[in-house]
């Protein structure tokens, strides 16, 4: 497909993907949903609706052509394409479930099978622009910016629709004042029942710790698939974390905001490594640093934006100091997972791109 077509394609993917954070912060902030015609969801499905449409007008355009069969579907569309019934059919079944069961309204709204299989199907309609870029014999391993902009989009919404079926380990939902004094294990002595000890103020200290590993795995891993194909142009990590923050400020209604920033900064630091390192499949080591840094990096600033903005450093200095040294260790044992050996660059033929594209 052209890079038009395919950015068009991702502009849809936002329509999609904004209607389900709109309904995540329905579901999240709203005590009373009774029903599954809400004004959310119309905004959810109609974005399916427009997308969907697209992706079949493109596949329509071939078979007027003359193309037939496969070979009617443009590279890289396949998945999304037969996605799109069974979107349809789990939200068919998501509303006869809510109609039968009624509207979860906690945490057992993200292991309802119905909504499962929405998040699944809606991932390859939304990431149809990353695999029609994969294979394009215009993009190159040094793409523009503006050549990769449909697939950062597509990919990165996709991973909000990950972050938000893991929100009870979604360390982007906490306020700097709750991050503080998880790190500082503040306890409130007139809590609790006897003989159970003081209860913390904010959320847990456990909690926030796995709520940080999690995220991390989260965050980094669909960065680190990227640069493992593509030397990033600047300022790919910052747009696919300004994106990837918008699920959580949703659900959190943007109380969060500071903690949301910093992981906009810290993709803005994850470009300058980007740039100064030069990682890619063929430098295993530059990818590890990368890797390791990014992430050491991103943690360092969550920690320090809710510090400079919730009432000071933690008081326990190991929690503060540490945190940050783990995240870049499993970034480091990401990096080796995602490339255990260097990759020795081959020149692609002409008709092996040719068959890529069938």
């Amino acid at each position: 497909m052209s890079p038009r077509t395919d950015l068009v394609t991702a502009l849809l993917g936002i329509w999609f993907g904004v209607g389900l954070m709109i309904d995540a912060w329905a579901h999240s902030n709203l005590t009373q949903l009774e029903t599954f015609f809400t004004p959310w969801h119309a905004v959810f499905y109609s974005g399916f609706a427009v997308v969907s449409g697209w992706i079949i007008w493109q596949v329509w355009r071939n078979v007027r052509a003359g193309r037939q069969g496969l070979a009617a579907v443009p590279t890289g569309y396949l998945a999304g394409l037969v996605a799109i019934p069974a979107f349809a059919a789990f939200g068919f079944a998501d509303m006869l479930w809510h109609t039968i069961l009624g509207i979860e309204t906690t945490i057992n709204i993200l292991f309802s099978p119905s909504h499962l299989g929405l998040i699944v199907t809606m991932m390859l309609i939304i990431t149809t622009p990353l695999r029609s870029a994969w294979n394009a014999p215009d993009v190159g391993a040094r793409p523009s910016l503006g050549r990769l902009l449909p697939a950062l989009i597509g990919l990165a919404f996709a991973t909000t629709l990950v972050s938000l079926f893991l929100s009870y380990g979604d360390a982007m939902q906490y306020r700097s004042e709750g991050i503080v004094q998880a790190l500082s294990m503040l306890r409130d002595s007139g809590a609790g029942p006897r003989g159970a000890g003081p209860g913390p103020v904010g959320p847990a200290t456990d909690r926030v710790a796995v709520a940080m590993v999690v995220t991390n795995v989260v965050m980094l891993s669909p960065v680190l698939f990227l640069v493992r194909r593509w030397l990033l142009p600047f300022g790919s990590v910052t747009v696919m974390y300004t994106i990837m923050v918008l699920m959580p400020g949703a659900q959190t209604a943007f109380r969060n905001v500071p903690t949301l920033l910093s992981f906009v900064a810290a993709g803005f630091v994850s470009d300058l490594l980007i740039r100064r390192l030069r990682p890619s499949a063929e430098r295993r080591a530059a990818y590890w640093a990368f890797a390791g840094l990014s992430a050491f990096a991103t943690w360092s600033l969550y920690i320090g934006v809710a510090s400079a903005t919730g009432g000071g450093l933690p008081s326990v200095p190991e929690l503060w100091t540490g945190a940050p040294v783990v995240a870049g260790l499993i970034g480091l044992a990401l990096g080796a997972l995602f490339l255990p050996n260097a990759v020795t660059a081959q020149p692609v033929a002409p008709s092996a791109a040719a068959a890529g594209r069938a």
